[in-house]
C-alpha cells in the first residue's frame, strides 16, 4: 500500500503505548496505516512511539490520552480520534485493567475500574465510532482473554469484564453487519505480567514454571503473534465476524 498522508487508512489501538498494544500498532504502521495510539497513564511511552512512527513517515501517528474507565471516556476518545485524522477504519480494543480482586473483598471502585477499562469504555468507543466504521467498511478487533470463558480463581471481576467483551463481540457483529466485521483475539501467556517479570526471584521463577507446565507447547507466546492475527482479522479475513480466536499455545486445554 502506498502512503498518502491524507488518504491512508487509520487504525485506532487502545492501550498501545507498550506491550501487545504497541506490537499491534507497529504492525499496522509497518503496513502503511496511520495509527492513533491511545494510553491512560503511559504518556511518555505513547509519545515516544508516535515520534518514532512520525520520523519514519511524517504525520502518520499521534498519541491520545483518555481514561476508558471514566463515565464518558469512550465517547471522548472517539471524538479525539475523529478530530485528528478525520477517519477511523480499524478499531482495536486492547486497553485493559488487570489485577486480582478476591471475592468477598471486591470494592465498588475495583468493580467500576475493571468493568470500565475492559468493557464499558470499549462499548461506548465502538458505539460512537459505529457510523464512521460503517462508512469505511471497517473492522473491530477486541483483545480478550482465554479466561473469559474459563474462570480464574482470584480474578472474578476481571473474568466477568472479559467475558462481557467476548459477548460484546458477538452482539456488535450482528449490530454492525454487513458493513463492519467484529472479532476477538483471546491471548494466553504472551508477555509476563509485571508482577512476574523478574525471574531472578525464586518464587517468581517457580510461578512462571508452573504456568509453563500448564501450556501444552511449553513456552510463552510473542506479542507479534497477536499482532499478526489482529492484522488478519481486521484486514484480510473478509468472511469472518463474531468469532473468538485463541492464541495460547493450548493453555485453554490444560489446568489453570
Amino acid at each position: 500500500m502506498s502512503f498518502d498522508s491524507g488518504k491512508a487508512p487509520v487504525a485506532l489501538v487502545t492501550g498501545s503505548a507498550r506491550r501487545i498494544g504497541a506490537a499491534i500498532a507497529r504492525k499496522f504502521h509497518d503496513r502503511s496505516y496511520r495509527v492513533l495510539l491511545h494510553c491512560r497513564n503511559s504518556i511518555d511511552e505513547a509519545g515516544a512511539l508516535a515520534a518514532e512512527f512520525n520520523a519514519r513517515r511524517a504525520s502518520s501517528a499521534a498519541a491520545l490520552i483518555a481514561d476508558l474507565a471514566s463515565a464518558d471516556g469512550g465517547e471522548r476518545l472517539a471524538r479525539q480520534a475523529l478530530g485528528h485524522f478525520r477517519r477511523v477504519d480499524v478499531l482495536v480494543n486492547n486497553a485493559s485493567g488487570y489485577y486480582p480482586a478476591s471475592f468477598g473483598e471486591v470494592s465498588a471502585e475495583q468493580w467500576d475500574d475493571l468493568l470500565g477499562s475492559n468493557l464499558r469504555g470499549h462499548f461506548f468507543l465502538s458505539q460512537t465510532l459505529g457510523e464512521e466504521l460503517r462508512s469505511r467498511g471497517g473492522a473491530i478487533v477486541n483483545i480478550g482473554d482465554i479466561f473469559a470463558s474459563r474462570a480464574r480463581r482470584g480474578y472474578p471481576v476481571y473474568t466477568i469484564a472479559k467475558a462481557g467483551l467476548h459477548a460484546m463481540t458477538r452482539s456488535l457483529a450482528l449490530e454492525l453487519a454487513p458493513s463492519v466485521r467484529v472479532n476477538t483475539i483471546a491471548p494466553g501467556s504472551i508477555l509476563w505480567p509485571e508482577h512476574l517479570a523478574d525471574d531472578s526471584d525464586p518464587e517468581i521463577a517457580e510461578a512462571r514454571q508452573k504456568i509453563m507446565r500448564s501450556i501444552p507447547m511449553q513456552k510463552p507466546g510473542d506479542a507479534n503473534q497477536v499482532a499478526d492475527l489482529c492484522w488478519f482479522l481486521a484486514v484480510e479475513a473478509s468472511y469472518m465476524t463474531g468469532q473468538t480466536v485463541r492464541v495460547d499455545g493450548g493453555r485453554f486445554l490444560g489446568p489453570t
